[in-house]
């Protein structure tokens, strides 16, 4: 009963990199990507976060009032009850509607990158503008990023790898005049999250050490972040903050 339930909540599933292994379902509620085997994962969440394995990674939809006390807590009650175990799932949420999340992806003879991102703007800041701190999170997350790396890395490059997806969505930013509520010039939001897992698979036997934007990992993920929440951006429905900051 339960698997039919999750099909039901599911509007699309697609399968990414041209492999039957790496299928993401995608719903109003959630949306999933789901390994046969643990993937080592680098992550920004404030559920799996940090450098570990995991075979689930989640993009969970919440309404913007969404204020928990301990957000862990029940976003850890929240998987139990959807069948997911939550010693091995990446957790995100997002006020983003992630029915619209927009995919992309680039291949080549030494690997492959899928971008899955989640975007809007309502809470879009400037980084190295002063304002209103937070000791916690005080909006669910609103760009989130999944990057799906088909290829051997190492733990160096995917630091470098988040570095370089950092920069392609501040270029969609700018190239889109994505503002703060003041005017300024976006830089991201106040609660960005980016997840990256890695197959670990050598394509071509070539080791990624490297992923800066003109390395071969870090061109596949420049373009496809660039692409993925360019096209989320846009179908957002504002390219302005609403909160300042």
């Amino acid at each position: 009963m339960e698997a039919v339930n999750k099909v039901k909540l599911f509007s699309r599933t697609l399968r990414l990199l041209r492999n039957k292994d790496f299928i993401l379902h995608i719903g109003s509620e959630y949306l999933c990507l789901k390994f046969p085997r643990p993937l080592q994962v680098l992550s920004s969440s404030f559920f799996g976060g940090g450098e570990w394995m995991a075979d689930t990674i989640i993009n969970r939809h919440v309404s913007k009032n969404y204020h928990k006390s301990d957000p862990a807590l029940e976003t850890e009650e929240w998987l139990t009850r959807c069948g997911y175990n939550p010693e091995t799932t990446v957790a995100m949420m997002t006020a983003a509607k992630v029915e619209k999340a927009v995919i992309a992806e680039e291949r080549s003879e030494e690997g492959g990158v899928a971008a899955i991102v989640t975007a809007g703007v309502s809470n879009a800041a400037r980084a190295g503008i002063d304002g209103p701190v937070y000791r916690m999170d005080s909006d669910p997350g609103t760009i989130n990023m999944i990057l799906l790396i088909d290829g051997q890395v190492t733990s160096g490059s995917m630091v470098n790898a988040v570095i370089t997806a950092v920069e392609a969505k501040v270029a969609a930013l700018q190239d889109l005049g994505v503002t703060d509520a003041m005017g300024n010039q976006a830089t991201g939001t106040t609660t960005d999250a980016v997840v990256i897992a890695a197959t670990q698979e050598a394509k071509g036997g070539f080791l990624h050490t490297y992923a800066g934007t003109a390395s071969p990992l870090g061109r596949l993920v420049g373009l496809t972040v660039y692409r993925a929440l360019t096209g989320a951006l846009r179908q957002s429905g504002s390219l302005k903050g609403e909160t300042w900051p």
